[in-house]
Formats: C-alpha cells, sequence, structure tokens
C-alpha cells in the first residue's frame, strides 16, 4: 500500500489507539493534582545508556509522588510508548499520570529511535531496548544517577540493588517489557497489552505448519507478507527526522535506512522482493525471530498479566496466546485478558467496563481492576489479593458490568463441522455430498478484508468482499440457538492444484500456493460480517497432503438464525498473496473431506 508520509504522521498521533492530549514536560514542573486526588511532580530527566555497543540518550519524566521520600519509599512502574510515539504522548504520559497519583513511582521514557531518545530504532531487541531499559532499572535502584546528577533514593528495594519495578505498555511498549525482563531478573511484574509473540508471524502470517519446534504461532515456511502494515509502520520510522527535524545524529540507521538498524531494514527489504530463496528466508526469519518475545521467553521469570485486543489484524489473539501458554509452561505467573479493542479499533464506551488509559479509569473498567490487583500482589506484595482468573474475554453481544466471561482454561475444540460438495458446511460425515469445485486466483486482489491502518487513523473502510469465482464457501444451516466461538478455530483441508505442485519445489517458497481461510456471520436477511476482519493466511508448503489451518481467535456470538460461513479465497489485498495463476479444486466424500473446529463454549 501506498502511503503518504501525511498518513504516517497521523498514525503517530495515535500509535496504541489510546489517543489523548500530548503532554511535554517542562524543564521545571511544580506539583500536579491527579484526577484520583493524589500528588506528584514531573522531573525531566536524561541517561546515557550502552545498547548493544552504541551510547544512546534516554529521553525520560520521573513522577514522584509527593508522599514519596527516603523514608516512605513506593514501588515502581516503568512505561514507555508505542511504535511512532514517545514519552509525551497522550497514552504514555497517562499511564504514569495514573500510576504516579496511585502512590507509584512512575518513570515514562521514549523508547530508542522515538521521541529525543537516541539510536536507531531496533524493534525491541533485547540487546538493544531491553539493555537500555535495564539502564533506567539501574536509576530506580538507586545505582545510578541522570546525566544531571539525580538518582532516586526513594523506591521500594528487595534487596541493595534491586528495585520493586513493574512495567506497562501497549504495542512497542509491550514487547519490550518481556525484552527487558528476559535481560534483567530485577523487574517484578509486566502488563505487556496488544503486543506481538513471533513478529515473523506477526508481518508475514503463516497459518499453517506451525508445529514446529518454536510451536505457537511460528512456521518455518514463510507466509503472506502483511504489506499495509508493514509498510504503515515502516514509514512511521522513517517519518521521525521529518516530526523532529533536530535529532540527534545517533539516531540515523544502516544499510540504507534512515532510522532503522541494519537488521531490521535488510528483513524489510527481503519482504518486499516478494520472493522467499531458501537461503535469504532462513535469515529473516532469524532476524525477525532474534527481537521477538519468541525467542527469549524461556528468560522472562517476571509474573505477566497479557492483555491482548480482539479487534487486531496486526498481532491477533493468537499471539498473546502463545506467549501466555509458552509461559505457563516454563512455570512463569501468567493470566491473560482479552479485551475489546486492539490495532485495528474496537473501542468501545469506557462506561461499558473498557480499560481507557488516557481516561485513567483504572478503578472502574474491568481490566483496570485487573491491572491494580496485579501491581498490588507482586509490587506492593500484597499476598491475599486474587489476580482474578487465568483467562477472561469481552463479549460485545453483552456490554456492561457483565461484559467479560471468565475461564480457568483456554476453550477447547468443541464442535466439528464438514465440508460438503454442495458448498454446505454439515454436523454429520454422513451428511457430505460428493463433489467437487474450482476456484482461480487473478493476477491482482480480488477480495478485501481491511484497509490495515484504519482502524488507526480514523478513515472508514469498505465492507469484506469476495469476487465470484475466485473463493469457495461452505455456509451452515440457521443456528437454532446462539452459539458463543471463543478462541481459534482450526480447519483441517486438502486441496488440488496441479500447478502449484508442479512448482512448490522450485527452491522459493513464494512459489507455494497461498490461500486465506476466514469466518463469515450470515444474518438472516443475508448481510455477511467477517468476524474483526480477520483472515488467516496460509501457504501451503506441499498440495499433496493434507493440512491444517489455525484461524485468529475471536470471541463472537453467533445469534439464532444465523447461519456460519467458512471460506477460502484465493488472495486478499491487505497481503502479497500468489505467484501466477494456480487453479485450485476442493474435492469431497463422506470419508474424506474437510472438517472445521470451533472452540464453542455454554
Amino acid at each position: 500500500m501506498a502511503l503518504s508520509v501525511g498518513i504516517a504522521a497521523a498514525a503517530v498521533a495515535a500509535p496504541l489507539v489510546l489517543a489523548g492530549p500530548a503532554h511535554a514536560a517542562d524543564a521545571a514542573v511544580k506539583a500536579q493534582q491527579g484526577a484520583n486526588g493524589g500528588e506528584f511532580t514531573v522531573i525531566p530527566l536524561k541517561f546515557s545508556v550502552d545498547a548493544g555497543g552504541r551510547t544512546c540518550t534516554v529521553d525520560a519524566d520521573l513522577y514522584r509522588p509527593t508522599t514519596v521520600d527516603k523514608d516512605h519509599k513506593a514501588p515502581a512502574v516503568l512505561t514507555t510508548n508505542g511504535f511512532g510515539g514517545s514519552k509525551a504522548d497522550g497514552s504514555t504520559d497517562a499511564t504514569a499520570k495514573a500510576f504516579a497519583e496511585r502512590g507509584y513511582v512512575a518513570l515514562a521514557y521514549s523508547g530508542l529511535g522515538f521521541g529525543k531518545s537516541g539510536c536507531p530504532i531496533s524493534l525491541d531487541a533485547p540487546e538493544f531496548d531491553g539493555r537500555a531499559a535495564s539502564h533506567l532499572v539501574d536509576f530506580l535502584a538507586g545505582t545510578r544517577a541522570a546525566d544531571n546528577g539525580t538518582k532516586a533514593n526513594f523506591v521500594s528495594t528487595d534487596k541493595a540493588g534491586d528495585p520493586r519495578v513493574g512495567m506497562i505498555g501497549g504495542s512497542y511498549g509491550g514487547a519490550i517489557q518481556l525484552a527487558t525482563a528476559a535481560q534483567d531478573q530485577r523487574v517484578d511484574a509486566l502488563v505487556p497489552l496488544i503486543t506481538w509473540n513471533d513478529l515473523a508471524y506477526s508481518l508475514d502470517p503463516n497459518n499453517t505448519a506451525q508445529s514446529g519446534e518454536l510451536g505457537g504461532v511460528s512456521s518455518d515456511t514463510p507466509g503472506a507478507y502483511k504489506h499495509q502494515w508493514t509498510n504503515g509502520f515502516f514509514l512511521i520510522g522513517e517519518a521521525q527526522g521529518l516530526l523532529h527535524p533536530s535529532l540527534d545524529p545517533s539516531r540515523l540507521g544502516d544499510s540504507g535506512c534512515l532510522h532503522f538498524v541494519a537488521g531490521a531494514c535488510e528483513t524489510k527489504r527481503l519482504l518486499d522482493q516478494k520472493r522467499y530463496p531458501a537461503d535469504r528466508t532462513a535469515e529473516m526469519l532469524a532476524y525477525a525471530r532474534g527481537v521477538s518475545p519468541v525467542s527469549y521467553l524461556d528468560r522472562v521469570k517476571a509474573p505477566t498479566l497479557l492483555v491482548q485486543g480482539q479487534a487486531d489484524t496486526l498481532f491477533n489473539l493468537n499471539e498473546a496466546t502463545a506467549t501466555y501458554e509458552t509461559l505457563k509452561k516454563q512455570g512463569t505467573e501468567a493470566k491473560m485478558v482479552w479485551q475489546s479493542w486492539g490495532h485495528s479499533g474496537g473501542m468501545t464506551d469506557p462506561a461499558s467496563g473498557e480499560l481507557n488509559l488516557g481516561e485513567g479509569n483504572l478503578e472502574t473498567s474491568y481490566v483496570g481492576k485487573r491491572i491494580l490487583a496485579w501491581f498490588d500482589r507482586y509490587l506492593q506484595k500484597k499476598g491475599d489479593v486474587d489476580t482474578g482468573p487465568d483467562l477472561a474475554y469481552y463479549r460485545d453481544w453483552k456490554p456492561g458490568p457483565d461484559a467479560y466471561a471468565t475461564a480457568q482454561r483456554l476453550p477447547a475444540l468443541s464442535q466439528k463441522l464438514y465440508l460438503s460438495g454442495d458448498g454446505k458446511l454439515v454436523d454429520d460425515r454422513a451428511k457430505v455430498a460428493r463433489g467437487s469445485r474450482e476456484y482461480r486466483n487473478w493476477l491482482i486482489p480480488t477480495s478485501h478484508s481491511e484497509s490495515s491502518l484504519a482502524g488507526i487513523i480514523g478513515l472508514g473502510d469498505p465492507a469484506p468482499r469476495d469476487t465470484e469465482g475466485t473463493y469457495l464457501g461452505w455456509t451452515s444451516e440457521p443456528l437454532t440457538e446462539a452459539t458463543d466461538v471463543v478462541g481459534a478455530p482450526k480447519a483441517t483441508l486438502k486441496v488440488v492444484s496441479p500447478k502449484a505442485e508442479r512448482v512448490q519445489n522450485s527452491g522459493d517458497a513464494a512459489d507455494q500456493l497461498v490461500l486465506f481461510a476466514k469466518l463469515y456471520d450470515v444474518a438472516p436477511d443475508g448481510t455477511k460480517t467477517l468476524v474483526h476482519r480477520l483472515v488467516a493466511p496460509a501457504r501451503v508448503p506441499d498440495v499433496t497432503r493434507e493440512f491444517t489451518v489455525t484461524l485468529p481467535g475471536i470471541v463472537h456470538r453467533y445469534e439464532k438464525g444465523h447461519r456460519l460461513q467458512f471460506v477460502i479465497a484465493a488472495s486478499d489485498d491487505a497481503y502479497y498473496g500468489n505467484r501466477g495463476v494456480k487453479p485450485v479444486t476442493v474435492t469431497h466424500e463422506p470419508s474424506d473431506t474437510g472438517v472445521l473446529q470451533l472452540p464453542v463454549v455454554e
């Protein structure tokens, strides 16, 4: 997608969909009165830190409650911006204020490569961004001073040099928490919101062949390049020189990019080539995963409350689930909340119980109360505080005080539907009609799921659509009762594509077949809704074998009388897809047909 710098700049204004009025701390800020009554001062600070062999300046603001001093210490909360933001954007500043007025010491800072912090953008790499944040933990421990000599001797400690500190933030400000905790075991509690597990999946998703060594969302076969999201954020990063004309020279990037490190720059260049030769693919996947939690979660021991958005086509629920399951398996305390909003919009009226950090509604929102309880337990050391169930999820069909349902485990795949040759979804193999149908892709995209940045920059987006002849759909009978799907559906498929079979071993994964699986809700009047505009790109490694596609997780009620439709499409204009025209045939008979599994809850 061709995005202008103007659009990129507009996206900077709301990097987390938490837009609020920006606030830049003055050189000498007197005590401020928080909305909840607590007073605090804001002190601008600079830190010269070593990060990945570079010396970087970190621009920060220290929010200190007026009741806190060396004789009356308090735990600290460290927070930073989403991609394109800074310490002064509405969400970062509001987060720091929210905790300062509740008695926490808060340190908000601009991530490397953003705001007035130095060094190029390194995508939250542990050895760069994680190391820089660890130096800020040193400051909170009282073992190092800011560049102007300011020291913090008023933060609670577990022992000398070990401050009581938690982290909170969203998106880019979410992954940095995991990167920091992997570098520094002194971090006591994490609350990452709407962030990634494996950036290779986020930007180039493949929803099949995910059963490799890494598990979760990771695949060793590249998927379909999510070019709209990637280009949008890349331009936001490159536009930093226009947005901040007097940048620190250390911000200049490597290998032809203005503001990115060499690895990020080269990965973007490889994705843009629309080619996946084996020798370069391994390099691309290695870099993307090296800056992703999937590669270092084994070193994260801090209790982690994951908050992920249901309306999020950038980092979907499956990414948080992958992180959650890894942490739980290794014995790290972890819980997860699926809220309504994410990078694709979905923010509801705070009165319905949804968190809005820009408004500071921690005590009056379900997610806010969960966050406060998390920090009470692990920062205030209140052992009797209940941190809630392992899983909570937002139900948009039941807004208000009871919008969230809870569970102690992820819902199981409890219902099977079978793909029939007459285009129906049936509940019994015996009902499957024999038959076959074909679709083929065009050289241009013929399906639309989303305009990826529309939710962030507030633009309208045409309804999802598919072009006749370029997709296949299977539709259930009208439902006899409301059906709630909570989690990630799976589809087991087998297709026939002689053209794809002839080229799939060419040595370039870009020659392999790509299809896009998705679920629609069809109302009695025929109106179709693509749930949160989510699709599952799948690059089929071998069209002669059966394969399973894991769809993005959803929380959706199919009302009584509605029909569920499963679709596989040849393309999607938010992604790069097939190279060349590859006709696809799907055949059915009762003993051998596709199966759709749904996580249905009572």
